[in-house]
């Protein structure tokens, strides 16, 4: 039955009659998409349409037919609604209109096991990594077919949490990764409801609407802007406009849909929907390149194009306000941050110095900010003055901690009496304030916690890709070409010598190095490519390191961490415990510190490794106690390699360096360590390897020459047969050493390093 046979045999009136809607005499009847104590709605038999004349309704401004008002109440799609319109027609009702999916389990219990779906299936993650949405940051699943406990309906499909205004999961979107018809792709559970990937916080200023969740999801992972998905171009719902309605502090809604005619046309239409229920705000939109959505552009380009589009946006609607605003933009100009409002914002944050609080007729100034640390007090030194008087009388200037009663009571009553306010009034304000203070104190406490690195996650096909590179015969060699493909230029060996020891980081004993060089002979620069060959979660850097730092240190999680020192010039206080951590792989302190009564307690702090160190220096002559510890590599100092290395610098300077192959190699010796597994390694021939009579420092020698050989070996892992050794419960080892003479160029050139 096509759509025109359903509007000729379905009347408005028969819809109105199915939800028990009643039409007075005057063909008015209660609006049933908002809350309607009066009868708004006015019904057109002749065209069978309705029209509701409410500010207060969604549907405000256009009049609706039968199919329009079932999706809008059933909050269903256009295909859902038109099959629902046919089935009041025929009295046969499809299936999936009479068979709800009913919502029996919790969705807040039921996505972490959809989330665990798209960490184990490979298939899933192939699919996630090729639209570069694969990260822990983002709040996704996955539902393969067969999962009986979950929603057949959403069969194959990387599944997005759709949340009410409490946060909670009400509703589930559904992306199928193997249909490839253009209608059957997208999927919900029956009657859809909430927004994704949330509502927006009630301080949003900044909206950015974009046309699908995959482009939500996309913006969150690489923007820091707040966005709301629409469901397609048709899918600006009432519960959409009332969360956007409910923001009191937004300034601006932007409309980033795709760059085509359906999201040129959904823009238009939406822009002039917002404007109308938002006057004062600003309406924009993004000039989405031509077949470009924001998925796509991040897959083609690099992050900061999403940035950049969005800086580039073209004002639609502007209230008066802000149309100076547009003029600047359209003149090329770059606008400057404008500065928060104290009456709205409440707590104005412009100047860290001189924060700012109204309330009323009261406006509170805290003189020289707040101390972040400790969290325990809240001093400040206020300046409270009536905004209604310019009389000196009518001001005080005061300190206290917020956190002590009798002073804020104190306060209070001194308050109330100069400046002749309410004693009640004045204790809901200090109050107030305290709780802004907080808040505002744990943001700022919050930007300042360094960020970790998460945990290197990959996919199977990255995993399997890394593991057979790792089953190359020709292993070293290919991987000597891949370090110099990552951008180290020259230093064949000593490039060769840090890779090898790097990756003892995941041993019981690792080894350490030191780069040796005069200044400018590039020995920084070489450890930075290196060491950005590793993992992000398996290093800690550091210029410079306080004397007690290390001891303080649990938080960094150490233990088979490569930690990496730019110049051991800035570590020279700690070159003791750094000494402690090669050699014991622990340290530990003997502190007092008083207990929450005050009392002095004696207790032990103590670090735990073992760590792999590596450092650089200009001496020529280090303490003999952290050599012995490292091996020491001198750099190329030779017309070859510094002609090489501005032979670089040329080259990149004229752009005939593939950026995007060097990254590429980077990531690819990323996953390569990633799948290295802490094995401990067995050396059969090591009773018949000497080392010659000749050698300075034959014990440290001979120590560090029979673990480089292990080292390379443990890189060879997934070429020597597994066993397990009897005499050390759940280790396995690996033996059935081969010879290489790649092997032995690099170990002979460890040895002559050291001579």
């Amino acid at each position: 039955m096509t759509i025109a046979e359903i509007k000729q045999q379905l009347t408005i009136s028969q819809v109105l009659d199915h939800y028990g809607i009643k039409v007075n005499k005057n063909r008015h009847c209660l609006c049933p998409f908002h809350d309607d104590k009066n009868p708004s709605m006015q019904v057109y038999p002749e065209t069978n349409t309705v029209h509701c004349f409410s500010g207060n309704c969604a549907q405000t401004g256009k009049a609706i037919d039968q199919i329009d008002f079932i999706m809008h109440h059933e909050k269903c799609t256009k295909h859902e609604a038109i099959k629902k319109a046919e089935s009041l027609i025929t009295g046969i009702t499809p299936t999936q209109a009479r068979k709800p999916i009913i919502q029996k389990e919790n969705l807040s219990e039921i996505f972490p096991k959809l989330k665990q779906s798209l960490y184990s299936s490979s298939t899933a993650r192939a699919y996630a990594e090729s639209r570069n949405i694969y990260s822990a940051k983002l709040e996704a699943g996955y539902n393969p077919a067969g999962s009986g406990h979950h929603y057949k309906h959403l069969k194959n499909c990387m599944v997005f949490p759709l949340k009410d205004r409490r946060g909670k999961i009400v509703s589930l979107y559904g992306r199928s990764i193997t249909s490839k018809g253009k209608e059957s792709r997208h999927f919900y559970t029956i009657n859809r409801k909430g927004l994704y990937p949330n509502y927006p916080a009630a301080n949003t200023e900044t909206l950015i609407l974009t046309e699908s969740i995959i482009d939500s999801a996309t913006l969150q992972l690489y923007t820091s802007f707040t966005s709301l998905a629409l469901y397609g171009t048709n899918g600006l719902t009432s519960e959409h406009t009332e969360a956007i309605n409910q923001l009191q502090q937004l300034k601006e809604v932007i409309l980033f849909l795709n760059g085509d005619e359906a999201g040129r046309k959904a823009t238009t239409k939406y822009a002039a929907v917002l404007h109308k229920q938002l006057p004062e705000v600003t309406i924009s939109m993004v000039n989405a390149p031509e077949g470009e959505d924001i998925n796509s552009l991040i897959i083609s380009h690099e992050p900061e194009i999403l940035e950049h589009l969005v800086a580039e946006s073209q004002i639609l609607f502007a209230s008066s306000e802000k149309k100076q605003r547009s003029l600047f933009r359209s003149i090329g100009g770059k606008e400057a941050e404008p500065r928060p409002d104290p009456v709205t914002r409440r707590l104005d944050t412009t100047n860290p110095d001189y924060l700012a609080w109204r309330k009323d007729n009261l406006l509170i100034s805290i003189l020289g900010g707040i101390g972040l640390y400790p969290l325990d007090r809240l001093k400040v030194t206020l300046k409270i003055e009536r905004t209604d008087s310019r009389s000196p009388l009518h001001s005080i200037r005061h300190s206290l901690d917020l956190y002590y009663d009798d002073q804020s009571e104190k306060l209070v009553r001194k308050v109330a009496e100069r400046l002749e306010t309410g004693s009640r009034e004045m204790q809901l304000a200090i109050a107030e304030l305290t709780q802004e203070l907080e808040n505002y104190r744990e943001e700022q406490v919050k930007a300042q916690t360094p960020k970790r690195p998460e945990k290197r996650i990959l996919t199977a096909e990255r995993e399997r890709q890394a593991i057979s590179f790792l089953k190359r015969k020709d292993l070293m060699k290919k991987t000597d070409q891949l370090i110099e493909q990552s951008g180290v230029v020259g230093e064949k060996v000593n490039r060769q010598i840090l890779w090898y020891v790097y990756t003892t980081r995941l041993r019981e004993q690792p080894l350490h190095v030191i780069c040796l060089g005069a200044s400018g002979t590039g020995k920084t620069y070489l450890q930075e490519r290196v060491t950005d060959l590793i993992p992000e979660e398996d290093k800690v850097s550091g210029t410079a390191i306080s004397e007690n730092a290390l001891y303080y240190a649990q938080d960094l999680k150490l233990p088979h961490k490569l930690f990496i020192i730019e110049d051991l010039d800035g570590a020279s206080n700690v070159l003791y415990s750094l000494r402690e951590l090669q050699t014991k792989s622990s340290i530990s302190k003997i502190v007092t510190h008083k207990d929450s009564k005050g009392n002095m307690k004696t207790v032990v702090v103590e670090v735990h490794g073992p760590i792999c160190l590596t450092g650089t220096t200009t001496k020529e002559r280090l303490y003999e106690d952290n050599a012995n510890r490292c091996l020491l590599i001198y750099l190329d100092g030779s017309k070859q390699q510094h002609a090489a290395i501005m032979d670089n610098q040329r080259k990149r300077s004229v752009g005939k360096i593939n950026k995007k192959q060097v990254q590429d190699t980077r990531e690819f010796l990323r996953d390569v360590q990633s799948v290295l597994k802490p094995i401990t390694v067995r050396n059969p021939y090591a009773e018949q390897l000497h080392i010659p009579d000749t050698v300075f420092k034959p014990l440290r020698t001979n120590a560090h020459y029979l673990a480089f050989i292990e080292a390379i070996t443990f890189y060879h892992q997934y070429q020597r047969s597994v066993r397990t050794d009897s005499q050390v419960r759940g280790r396995v080892y690996r033996d059935n050493f081969r010879r290489h003479s790649s092997s032995e160029r690099v170990v002979k050139g460890c040895i002559t390093s050291q001579e």
